[in-house]
């Protein structure tokens, strides 16, 4: 691959740019982060691919994963880097010299070349693999200043403009950063933050002065089975009996790690290199095989199967612990029908996924925000149940609507108002109810409202609130607004 001059490219706001080059085209005159247009003016035959920086992290992690055969975890770090944990295991390897080593023949029997380092700190085995010398190893009981002085600025893991900056000054070296004392490093650079802009922070992670938490890769083993066909199929009842067959043995699996399924990712390789896939969310996790395949029917009805499909693979991305229970065979027996979490995923099927929600009880005193909306069979948030006290109109209105008060009596109680064309004289009312506005949320020229339960002449009960009081100087005059009907 080497023998031809390719780049990696990114499409800017300038053209296209190389983020990374092979050994023929950096022998022809290409570098990271040149214009494509420069690099061709030096090869004209240099060839371009877009860059995958998806790939590239996937192909990354797959490696950390792998990484872990020299330490108890290991972590990213992008684009290009890996960090092992491998305190106390080099003796295992015959000491660190012999660690190093069988880290680059591994990687040379995968065809990847390698620069390794052992630190005690993460920031100074970074340094050292990048600008130290091959295998370089710093113990602990080390003077760390004697191999570390000479290495460039670039090794404490800065941005560019932080670079640039201490270029101007003169800083090139480790050596130059400790010589100019630290007080310097502090006025310089107290408004930035973030370690990669600062070179005091940086300078303390290298040494360890101060921790530098990391995030390791954990693998998830998640539940995966597949059939590779003998012959492509092309037909809607061999697709569905290839579906039965793998939710039969997903449930199996499922059933030897003691867990249901909520998530389910279908892929379907066609013969043409086309892979297409379905997934499936489930209400509640499930281990019922015909369940999964009555669900997974409806979804593969506009599957185009091309030439042929040659593999299906069913994975479970998404699983919670299910207890293994017997279950009392004479009352299944007598039982009929449908379970709820089973009604629900068929209507999620159909409907859509956000169709079938159900509606809950939220921290709000303001009537139309004292309801949320979640997913059916998700547990309700807590409440203060001594706190709901106060009745509410059968049905709220789902936005109040203005009403005119024709006549109000000087306490304050609506005698009769207009809502729809049609005048209301009232027979009964009984409030007020005062909600005051909630302050943490809204502007502070909301309006307190008092509500009123009236009751007309004609028997029909209204729930109506005046929004505001006279002269409270949020507004003008008070608001009268019908917002519920009750029995």
């Amino acid at each position: 691959m080497d023998a031809a001059p390719v780049v990696l490219i990114t499409d800017t706001a300038h053209g296209p740019r190389i983020d990374a080059v092979n050994r023929a085209a950096r022998e022809a005159g290409a570098r990271g982060g040149m214009r494509l247009a420069d690099a061709r003016a030096l090869c004209p035959h240099i060839r371009a691919v877009p860059t995958d920086p998806a790939g590239d992290r996937d192909a990354l992690e797959k490696l950390a994963l792998w990484g872990q055969r020299w330490g108890p975890w290991s972590t990213l770090d992008p684009p290009d880097g890996l960090l092992v944990d491998v305190t106390g295991v080099a003796h295992l390897f015959g000491g660190e010299a012999r660690l190093l080593a069988d880290v680059q023949a591994a990687f040379a029997r995968r065809g990847l070349a390698a620069r390794c380092a052992i630190a005690p700190t993460a920031g100074a085995a970074w340094a050292l693999a990048h600008y130290g010398p091959a295998r370089a190893v710093l113990g602990a009981d080390e003077n760390w200043s004697r191999p570390l002085a000479d290495l460039p600025v670039a090794a404490l893991r800065l941005d560019d403009d932080v670079l640039t900056v201490l270029r101007r000054l003169g800083l090139k070296r480790l050596g130059d950063l400790w010589g100019i004392g630290r007080d310097a490093l502090v006025r310089r650079f107290r408004n930035r933050t973030s370690p990669s802009a600062n070179p005091l922070v940086r300078l303390d992670q290298l040494l360890g002065r101060v921790p530098e938490p990391l995030l390791p890769v954990a693998a998830q083993d998640l539940p995966l089975v597949q059939r590779r066909l003998m012959e492509p199929i092309r037909h809607r009842p061999l697709l569905d009996q290839v579906m039965t067959d793998l939710a039969g043995d997903m449930v199996r699996e499922l059933e030897r790690r003691g867990q249901g399924v909520r998530r389910l990712e279908l892929g379907l390789w066609r013969v043409d290199g086309m892979v297409v896939v379905r997934q499936l969310e489930l209400a509640a996790a499930s281990r019922d095989a015909a369940h999964l395949t009555r669900l997974f029917a409806s979804r593969l009805d506009d599957v185009d199967a091309g030439l042929g499909i040659e593999l299906a693979r069913l994975r479970a991305s998404w699983c919670e612990p299910v207890a293994m229970t017997q279950g009392d065979i004479e009352a299944a027996a007598e039982r009929h029908g449908t379970s709820l979490a089973a009604m629900v995923d068929r209507l999620r099927v159909r409907l859509g996924d956000k169709a079938v929600s159900r509606p809950v009880l939220h921290a709000s005193h303001v009537p139309e925000r004292a309801q949320r909306w979640q997913p059916p069979l998700a547990p309700e948030p807590a409440t203060q149940e001594q706190l709901r006290f106060h009745a509410r109109p059968l049905k709220l209105l789902d936005r109040a609507e203005p009403i005119a008060v024709l006549y109000a009596s000087p306490d304050g109680h609506p005698r009769s108002f207009r809502w729809r064309g049609q005048v209301h004289e009232v027979a009964r009312v009984e409030g007020p109810e005062r909600i005051a506005p909630e302050w943490w949320r809204e502007r502070g020229a909301a309006r307190l409202r008092d509500y009123y339960r009236v009751e007309d002449d004609a028997g029909r009960r209204y729930w109506i609130y005046r929004l505001g009081l006279a002269g409270d100087g949020r507004g003008g005059p008070p608001e009268w607004f019908l917002q519920g009907l009750g029995a």
